[in-house]
């Protein structure tokens, strides 16, 4: 999250904000994470909190997709992968076709590490396989 308010660190702003980034794992878990952040209350008399903004993308929800990833799982077997499901909580654009009811797998692009930080990188030589393992799964769509 971010969070940013006044001009000097020993001095209490006249103004301050903070950004986040909630997640839930399941649509039925909005209703309660919005109850908990609009629900929220200052400490000082004097002081306001104005929510804005919202739930911005749905949660991937796995069960439409375990079939596709057994798929992937027996080609890229077939590739000398052993392929693991994961779940990061991250978002990505897949969330929405997820949401749409296709079966969407997320993650079987590069490898590498570091995801948004200055460090991130990708592991060159693995490309090769990852995009077999795409093409394989493609074709059998």
């Amino acid at each position: 999250g971010l969070i940013h308010g006044g001009t000097r660190s020993n001095v209490v702003p006249e103004r301050a904000w903070a950004a986040v980034d909630v997640r839930v794992p399941r649509l039925s878990d909005r209703p309660w994470i919005k109850r908990q952040v609009y629900g929220l209350k200052p400490f000082h008399p004097g002081a306001r909190i104005e929510v804005t903004g919202g739930i911005n993308r749905p949660p991937m929800m796995r069960a439409m997709a375990a079939e596709l990833f057994r798929r992937a799982q027996a080609l890229g077997k077939g590739l000398g992968m052993d392929l693991r499901e994961a779940s990061t909580g991250g978002g990505s654009d897949g969330n929405f076709t997820a949401a749409l009811g296709i079966p969407t797998l997320d993650g079987l692009g590069a490898v590498g590490e570091g995801a948004h930080a200055l460090n991130e990188h990708v592991i060159i030589r693995e490309l090769p396989r990852r995009m077999a393992l795409l093409a394989a799964l493609m074709a059998t769509l």
